[in-house]
């Protein structure tokens, strides 16, 4: 589903745990890190959507967490020349995604990538909140930024950690595989 100005909505989840570290998921067979997101769907909600794609990518139920809050209306980003699908009609140029923030209230073994037959990811981890900054390919960073900017104060009602001031690449320092746990 993409609307008439060639966005596909979605939503993306940023789920933590008890001590503010956020789930980082890596793309099956890539090295490329991001969070959790998909598409929704004809006559979905943003809500629906997000358990589905909570399940479907991390096998998580929504008794597994708590939804702490969403970012306000869409953010935006664009795809790079080179990742467009000129053939495909509708023509999609980026997506818009709609970001919920949930707090694991689970074990951390109920984390299964492998939850359906098309795994999205084969590792994951706990990062610091601002790592993915660090991360995540360069066209979705600003929505990255814009999102954890939004939802931090819900995480970190004290004020939020403090961010990188020269963010650039690095590497989680531990990865876990589908099914296993911490």
């Amino acid at each position: 589903m993409i609307d008439s100005k060639g966005f596909r909505p979605n939503v993306g989840i940023i789920l933590a745990n008890d001590a503010g570290q956020l789930l980082w998921a890596r793309r099956i067979g890539q090295d490329a890190w991001q969070f959790p997101q998909g598409g929704i769907q004809r006559n979905e909600s943003p809500e629906a959507a997000l358990y589905r794609e909570l399940n479907e990518e991390v096998g998580l139920r929504p008794s597994d967490v708590a939804v702490l809050g969403a970012t306000r209306g869409w953010l935006r980003y664009r795809l790079p020349s080179h990742l467009i699908r000129r053939r495909q009609r509708p023509t999609c140029i980026g997506q818009k995604q709609v970001w919920f923030l949930l707090r694991l209230l689970a074990h951390e073994d109920r984390v299964r990538l492998d939850a359906t037959g098309q795994p999205e990811f084969d590792a994951w981890n706990w990062v610091h909140y601002w790592h993915p900054l660090e991360e995540v390919v360069s066209f979705k960073r600003d929505v990255y930024l814009r999102a954890l900017e939004q939802l931090a104060p819900l995480l970190f009602p004290e004020g939020a950690p403090m961010r990188p001031a020269n963010p650039g690449p690095g590497r989680p320092p531990v990865i876990r595989q589908p099914g296993q746990g911490g």
